[in-house]
């Protein structure tokens, strides 16, 4: 177990403000870097998750062959071993295991190495099942009013679907996305999951019916990130050309906000206490901070300086955002330092 004091060492940073109706870059920026181990060379980081349940930042450590599990308070790293690995850093997000979720008191894990999905004793650190996909995985989502894993598979177009039960996972079928499908977010709330298309669309799918229901048109060129506040009904979509949209999700996607950020977008996310949506532009190397309103208005509170190809974010319960440094196998560590919105 390897230890970093995020607390004793992350001073609320500097940030610079920008207009609302423009993106613009930030004059200072001092995240704390936090090194994954057998990080040096790099990772190909992707989906990283904030677990409530576990109270856990889950880092898909790629090529290093490990799920690392950093504790936001005490900064502690523990890792669970047993996927692909690879002695080098090739590049993009290809590497071992670079996506997980948590659900059923358990993790859920896939291994693009190997063309797996992994369950994961949390209390052992240890893979207790694996099962083989159709395709090569991308996202994978614990569905908990089915009980069902889901895991994306964009080269067959498709999303696989497995039962869960008994610590193991059985296929039950598989629907078809075209033009897609891109991320994944469960809306337990509506019975619903989202999608998108790599262009111009978000998918609606409903759970217990698996079927596509309808597509909403989302404002963006090339749809990317995903994120969901499901108390207020608003859906977040990233989009590639530097760009982040809010969808009203019952009003039949409703575009209710739109803001610029940095080019280059990829994974988002939300904090639902603090109101704040966070979209790191990893081609401009930039972290922009978005408040939302109730009405889902967005505007860009300032923006943060962050590694080249930071393409990728999470934010835990404490105020902290992590994003992807894949060149240095770390994650740089944000204090967000604006009010709730």
């Amino acid at each position: 177990m390897k230890r970093f004091s995020i607390v004793s060492s992350l001073a609320v940073i500097q940030v610079a403000l920008i207009a609302t109706t423009a993106f613009a870059k930030p004059t200072i920026a001092t995240p704390t870097s936090l090194a994954m181990p057998g990080g040096d060379g790099g990772i190909g980081f992707d989906d990283l998750r904030f677990s409530p349940a576990l109270h856990q930042v889950l880092v898909p450590a790629g090529r290093t062959g490990k799920l690392e599990l950093v504790d936001p308070k005490s900064g502690a790293i523990t890792s669970v071993a047993g996927f692909s690995a690879q002695p080098k850093f090739g590049g993009g997000h290809g590497q071992g295991t670079t996506s997980v979720d948590a659900g059923d008191g358990v993790l859920f894990a896939i291994d693009r190495g190997r063309g797996e999905v992994s369950v994961i004793d949390p209390a052992a650190r240890t893979i207790t099942s694996t099962t083989k996909l159709a395709g090569s995985p991308d996202y994978v989502r614990y569905v908990a009013p089915t009980k069902e894993v889901w895991v994306t598979e964009p080269g067959r177009k498709e999303i696989e679907r497995f039962a869960f039960a008994h610590g193991k996972l059985v296929h039950t079928g598989a629907l078809a996305v075209a033009g897609g499908p891109e991320s994944l977010e469960i809306d337990a709330r509506r019975g619903r999951a989202y999608t998108h298309t790599w262009d111009d669309a978000t998918v609606v799918i409903d759970l217990a019916k698996f079927a596509e229901v309808t597509r909403w048109k989302n404002g963006c060129t090339s749809s990317r990130g995903i994120a969901l506040d499901d108390a207020r009904g608003l859906l977040f979509v990233g989009c590639d050309e530097g760009k982040a949209v809010a969808l009203d999700v019952a009003h039949d996607g409703k575009i209710v906000g739109s803001v610029a950020t940095g080019k280059g977008v990829d994974i988002i996310a939300y904090a639902p206490a603090l109101g704040h949506l966070y979209v790191p532009g990893g081609d401009d190397a930039t972290l922009s901070i978005v408040a939302v309103a109730a009405t889902g208005k967005l505007e860009v509170l300032g923006a943060v300086a962050i590694a080249p190809d930071g393409h990728c974010a999470t934010a835990d319960d404490r105020g902290h955002v992590y994003v992807c440094d894949p060149a240095h196998g770390a994650l740089l560590v944000v204090t967000d330092p604006f009010p709730k919105s």
